[in-house]
């Protein structure tokens, strides 16, 4: 389960990458206005994909601490997993299909003991980095390793958890040459990894980037990502202004007889950011220049934009339509009254108006509601369920029937706290929505607006985390796991740190099925579980599901090969070409 070590990080990692970082059937990129432009009914130029060109990135978050152990990415990232190589990784296809675990550097996606507290891999024949050094395991368990420093933090905090030892390992900088000992390298071509408790999900978390490879002589530290060795079929050529500008070229080592999930077809790409959100969407529409084949795999488009593009069937032919494991709730804090009382919870699930919010969330092409905490994805688990019916406008009659038999029959009034940033999540217009629909139903909100970190570090401190606000959570990977257990496992209970239990839930028969999912390694079979115990958990109406996001992003009239799975949400870089 997530440590409650990560911070801010890792929203903005579920928010941006996952980069990311939502709903109908499975989907992918879309037919008619969600982008048909080539003849397969894929967003993007007609024709078959070649190789060659300059792809150009332009993206408004900088690609910070291009270190693998310091990324927080989902299923290896998209522009690092250009460059950096792992265990497994996200298979590279639209929609449902782009949920699944593959091979990358293994042979396999693990192999499991009884009890899947210890996993085994093996290698692939002729692997090598950018200087056509061997590739070891020995490498990998060293890149790992130095994920636990101290000047490397940032990444995935699955590891600490997870590993035998690992609460207290300090990293290679400070163990004396001793390594860590639950990870076991036998020879060149295995790797064991020894787990404090089962983990059946141990092959998503393979995925992320501490898994790369780093080379031990060539280990510079802090510096390492200036010049970060590729396992990928990229190499970095430059990095200024600590990742504003990356360039990309080939690696000539990869071999793509070891690597069946990134195309590669550009010969060089060209990452450029820290630009303004209207500007990068400006220059894909007009798409001039080089920008004929640049990409974003940052930037949405909004309710402007999409309403700039109607009906001009050259620019929706060029959008790009996803969705990724992402839900936006009310969350309340069962300690605060009124909301200790069942009856109000649900008074306000039943209240709420979905219609109102998701067009403060920019309109039903950019939200879906929700009446579950689990996106409707079946790689999450999802099973439907409604069980504050509030129909598409809310059901003020029954929240004040509710509210009578909770002791306050002329209503009541209430503070919900929110954020000030103009994100269409957690933002004025969503409370906004949440205020008018609850006034019909007798309850008046106060709306308390907060500067973003101070928000955030408001709804994250369990000792003065509000009643009643908007909060967002992403999953790490395309499982129920990392988004129940966060939210609603009562041992992730943080005093003294960011608490993401909201509700500060510690219900024993709860926390003991998690550990029983956790023990399966039958994905499918975990995934009915996850959604019973969603199912389970919301009868408690601790928190309202509101929507989830959809995403919208364009591409340059020269991009091909738009592949925009179920996991990220997003187009995945190694799949497009230019030519």
């Amino acid at each position: 389960m997530p440590s409650q070590s990560h911070i801010s990080r890792r929203v903005a990692a579920a928010a941006v990458s996952l980069v990311l970082a939502g709903g109908a059937a499975a989907c992918g990129p879309k037919g008619g206005a969600d982008g048909a432009g080539a003849a397969d009914g894929k967003p993007g130029a007609a024709g078959a994909p070649q190789k060659g060109g300059t792809l150009t990135v332009l993206n408004s978050e900088p690609q910070n601490d291009f270190d693998p152990a310091r990324l927080y990415t989902s299923g290896g990232g998209n522009v690092p997993s250009l460059v950096f190589r792992t265990l497994t990784t996200r298979n590279r296809e639209d929609g449902a299909a782009g949920t699944k675990v593959v091979p990358d550097l293994a042979t396999d996606t693990g192999r499991p003991n009884a009890d899947a507290t210890e996993w085994t891999y093996t290698l692939k024949d002729g692997l090598k980095y950018e200087d056509g050094s061997p590739i070891t395991t020995a490498d990998i368990k060293y890149g790992i390793e130095r994920s636990f420093a101290a000047e490397l933090s940032g990444g995935a905090p699955y590891l600490r958890d997870w590993l035998v030892g690992g609460e207290s390992y300090e990293g290679p900088y400070k163990d004396g040459g001793k390594g860590l000992d639950s990870i076991v390298v036998p020879d060149a071509k295995t790797i064991v990894f020894k787990l404090r408790k089962p983990e059946g999900e141990f092959p998503f978390v393979a995925t992320q980037t501490q898994f790369a490879p780093v080379p031990k002589a060539k280990d510079t530290g802090a510096k390492y990502e200036e010049h970060p060795v590729s396992s990928g079929p990229y190499k970095v050529v430059k990095n200024e202004n600590d990742g504003e500008h990356l360039s990309l070229e080939r690696n000539e080592h990869w071999d793509e007889k070891t690597d069946e999930e990134r195309k590669a077809y550009p010969d060089r790409i060209d990452v450029r950011s820290g630009l303004d959100s209207a500007v990068i969407n400006q220059r894909l529409t007009t798409s001039a220049g080089p920008d004929t084949a640049a990409i974003t795999t940052d930037t949405n488009l909004g309710p402007a934009e999409l309403a700039q593009i109607g009906d001009n069937k050259e620019l929706a032919g060029r959008v790009g339509t996803g969705h990724f494991g992402y839900i936006n709730y009310i969350a309340f804090n069962p300690k605060v009254a009124p909301f200790d009382n069942p009856k109000v919870r649900q008074a306000v699930s039943h209240a709420i108006n979905r219609t109102s919010v998701v067009n403060a969330a920019g309109g039903s092409a950019l939200a879906e509601p929700a009446t579950t905490f689990l996106p409707e994805r079946e790689a999450f688990g999802f099973a439907p369920y409604d069980h504050f019916p509030a129909g598409r406008t809310g059901d003020p009659a029954k929240a004040k029937e509710l509210l009578k038999e909770a002791g306050f029959p002329d209503g009541l009034t209430v503070t919900l706290t929110h954020s000030t940033a103009q994100n269409r999540q957690t933002s004025p217009e969503v409370a906004t929505a949440v205020q008018q629909a609850l006034a019909a139903a007798g309850i008046t909100v106060k709306l308390e607006g907060l500067e973003n970190n101070a928000f955030n570090e408001r709804r994250w401190d369990a000792k003065n985390t509000p009643g009643f606000f908007l909060s967002r959570w992403g999953a790490d990977w395309p499982s129920g796991g990392p988004f129940l257990a966060p939210i609603f496992d009562g041992r992730q209970i943080v005093t003294g740190g960011s608490n993401y239990n909201h509700a500060q839930l510690d219900d024993p028969a709860v926390n003991a099925e998690i550990d029983e999912i956790a023990k399966l390694t039958d994905l499918a079979a975990a995934g009915k579980r996850w959604g019973a115990l969603d199912k389970k958990i919301g009868e408690q109406a601790l928190t309202v599901p509101l929507f989830h996001p959809v995403y919208k992003r364009l591409v340059g009239k020269d991009v091909k090969n738009v592949v925009i799975s179920d996991w990220t949400g997003v187009l995945d870089i190694s799949q497009v070409a230019v030519k």
